[in-house]
C-alpha cells in the first residue's frame, strides 16, 4: 500500500514539475508540417522515457559524480564558481530556451506573413532531437525529486512512462489550443522566457556561482507559479479591455 501511495505522489509530482516541459514540447512541435506535428510529438517524448530510464538507472548509481565540482574558478572576487556536471547541463539549458523564447518573439514581431508558414518549417528530425534534449534537461529536477521520496528503482521508472504516456496526451490538447488561440503563443513564449530565467538561477546556484561576492540564488517553484499566475492574469484583462476597446470604436 505504501508503494502504490508513493508511486501516486510521484505521478503528481512528476505533471507538475512538467508542466514547462510540456509548453515547450507544444511550441517546438509547430515548427513541423502541420501533418507531423502529432508525430513529432509522440517519437520525441517516447525517446525522452527511455532516455529518463537510462539516466534514472545512472542517476541512481553515479549521483555522486553528478553533483561532484570539476573545476573551482576564482577572478579576483568579481566571478566565483565551481561547477558540476549537474549545474552545466541547467545552465545550458536554461541559455537555449531563453534563445529559442528569444527568437521565437523576434520572428513573430519580423514576420510580415503568418499565414502561410509551411514553407519555412523545420527539419522532422531536428525537431524531434531538440525536443528529446531539452525533455533529458528537464528530467533532472524531476529525477532527483523523486530518488528523495523512494529508493525504489520499479516505482521511480513506473512514474516516468505513466507520467510521459499523459505528457503525449495533454501536448496534443496544449497544442491545438494555442492552434485555436494564437495571441496565447505570445504568453506561452513569455512563459518559456521565465522557465529559461528559472534554469540560469538553479545552474548557477548549483555552480556555486558569485558575481561581485553575490551569490546566485535559485528561483523557488512557488515564486515561478506566481509569476506565470500573473502573466496570464494580465494576458486575459488586457484581451478583455482590448475587445472592449473594439466595440466602443
Amino acid at each position: 500500500m505504501t508503494d502504490i501511495i508513493t508511486l501516486l505522489l510521484l505521478i503528481l509530482l512528476q505533471a507538475v514539475l512538467g508542466f514547462d516541459n510540456l509548453l515547450y514540447i507544444s511550441l517546438e512541435s509547430k515548427r513541423a508540417p502541420e501533418k507531423d506535428q502529432k508525430r513529432v510529438r509522440t517519437i520525441g517524448i517516447l525517446i525522452a522515457i527511455l532516455l529518463r530510464i537510462v539516466l534514472l538507472f545512472v542517476l541512481v548509481s553515479v549521483i555522486k559524480y553528478f553533483q561532484k565540482p570539476i573545476a573551482d574558478f576564482h577572478w579576483n572576487g568579481i566571478l566565483e564558481l565551481k561547477p558540476n556536471v549537474h549545474s552545466i547541463i541547467v545552465l545550458f539549458g536554461g541559455i537555449f530556451i531563453i534563445y529559442t523564447a528569444i527568437k521565437e518573439i523576434w520572428h513573430m514581431l519580423g514576420d510580415k506573413n503568418l499565414i502561410d508558414e509551411d514553407a519555412k518549417k523545420g527539419s522532422v528530425t531536428n525537431i524531434i532531437i531538440m525536443i528529446v534534449i531539452m525533455n533529458v534537461v528537464f528530467s533532472f529536477d524531476s529525477i532527483l525529486s523523486a530518488m528523495a521520496l523512494t529508493d525504489v528503482f520499479w516505482i521511480m521508472a513506473t512514474a516516468i512512462v505513466v507520467s510521459g504516456v499523459l505528457m503525449i496526451w495533454l501536448s496534443g490538447h496544449v497544442s491545438e489550443f494555442l492552434k485555436k488561440n494564437r495571441l496565447y503563443e505570445v504568453l506561452g513564449l513569455f512563459i518559456l522566457f521565465v522557465v529559461g530565467i528559472m534554469l540560469l538561477t538553479e545552474g548557477g546556484h548549483l555552480a556555486h556561482i558569485r558575481i561581485l561576492g553575490e551569490a546566485i540564488t535559485p528561483m523557488s517553484k512557488t515564486t515561478f507559479y506566481f509569476v506565470i499566475f500573473i502573466l496570464v492574469i494580465v494576458d486575459i484583462v488586457q484581451g478583455q479591455y482590448q475587445k472592449k476597446l473594439m466595440r466602443n470604436e
